[in-house]
């Protein structure tokens, strides 16, 4: 969405009217549009996954959203889509777009080459501008491995990885336990894991 020479910028206006006709997804970054690549098979089998495993053992009051919600920061002004969110009590939403929820309890994202740091280091930080926001989990899509980081306190982040898959993942900001059997079901052609630990 950027012209030749000096960056383009588009008012939230433009970035929604071009959500509302488009096929493809974008993200908004403060005035900057930027178009989201699309998603593996492995990928959208294990956003598959966590969404179902979700909604059957998620708490009474929240509510599970796949990779079509967009989520608002209003601190930064930006939009993302998560691979999945789950909002826990009343759902808020943006003043600008009443189609993006802006408290988030959960958030999940699967891992790719092509978004791995952006995901790890950019977005997170993104994400925990969110008061709301308590648990961030990564799934790699090409191994069995899981890292969830969940705030305690409100304050310092704890970091838990899971590895192979006969392990559960705690979910702590919901106070349940999905197999990684379940998360990474009928995924095949795993990479060989360059170390074979138990990080729990």
């Amino acid at each position: 969405m950027e012209g030749e020479g000096a960056k383009k910028y588009y008012s939230i206006a433009d970035y929604l009217e071009l959500e509302a006709h488009s096929e493809q997804k974008h993200e908004f970054r403060d005035g900057i549009i930027v178009a989201m690549s699309g998603g593996t098979i492995p990928h959208n089998m294990i956003c598959g996954n966590v969404f179902y495993a979700l909604r059957d053992k998620k708490k009474k009051g929240c509510t599970v959203f796949n990779s079509d919600q967009r989520v608002y920061f209003d601190e930064i002004n930006h939009y993302v889509y998560p691979d999945t969110s789950v909002v826990c009590g009343g759902i808020e939403v943006s003043g600008e777009d009443e189609n993006a929820i802006i408290n988030p309890v959960l958030i999940i994202e699967v891992l790719s080459d092509s978004t791995a740091a952006y995901d790890r280091g950019e977005k997170f930080r993104k994400y925990r501008s969110l008061p709301s926001f308590k648990e961030y989990i990564l799934i790699d899509q090409e191994q069995p491995i899981v890292d969830t980081l969940f705030r305690e306190d409100g304050k310092y982040w704890r970091m838990q990885t899971i590895v192979e898959l006969g392990k559960k993942v705690p979910i702590y900001s919901l106070d349940i336990e999905i197999l990684m059997e379940d998360i990474y079901s009928e995924v095949s052609g795993f990479k060989e894991p360059q170390f074979k630990l138990d990080l729990q």
